[in-house]
């Protein structure tokens, strides 16, 4: 299963805001979508779409005027990765089955590996919803253990 760059870009998007917000003198201030658009090397008029959304969501604030720009609705802490896919009309699911409950197979039964895709999406979300956005932008997530001697 793949995201597909709604979600990818959205949760790029909000690290390098929660990133901006957190630089040494750069927290009060709004951030410009296209010093985000720059950086990130994101279209400015895809990020404008996923900033309504994720404003409409409560995931951030918008200010206007000179100095205007966005700024998280709450603590980078407190945001998860999950609630910023959904915000975004991502879909965290693998079975291909619609939302109506029907199966996927011709005449609406579930097919044979159903419950698998079914549980991965489940798992995939509740790893996503375990994960900060304070645990990316600080580097939390590294997979890489050392070895024991």
């Amino acid at each position: 299963m793949r995201l597909s760059t709604k979600g990818r870009y959205a949760v790029m998007a909000m690290a390098d805001l929660a990133r901006r917000q957190g630089a040494l003198g750069e927290g009060d201030r709004a951030v410009a979508l296209s010093e985000i658009a720059a950086r990130q090397q994101i279209s400015l008029s895809y990020l404008e779409q996923l900033f309504a959304r994720l404003r409409r969501r409560g995931l951030v604030r918008s200010l206007r005027g000179p100095g205007g720009g966005y700024r998280l609705a709450r603590t980078a802490e407190d945001t998860n990765i999950a609630d910023i896919v959904l915000a975004v009309d991502e879909p965290l699911r693998a079975t291909r089955c619609n939302a109506q409950g029907k199966g996927c197979m011709l005449k609406g039964e579930r097919c044979l590996t159903h419950d698998l895709w079914e549980e991965m999406g489940r798992q995939l979300e509740a790893y996503l919803a375990s994960v900060s956005l304070a645990d990316v932008v600080t580097g939390r997530l590294g997979t890489s253990q050392p070895e024991a001697a």
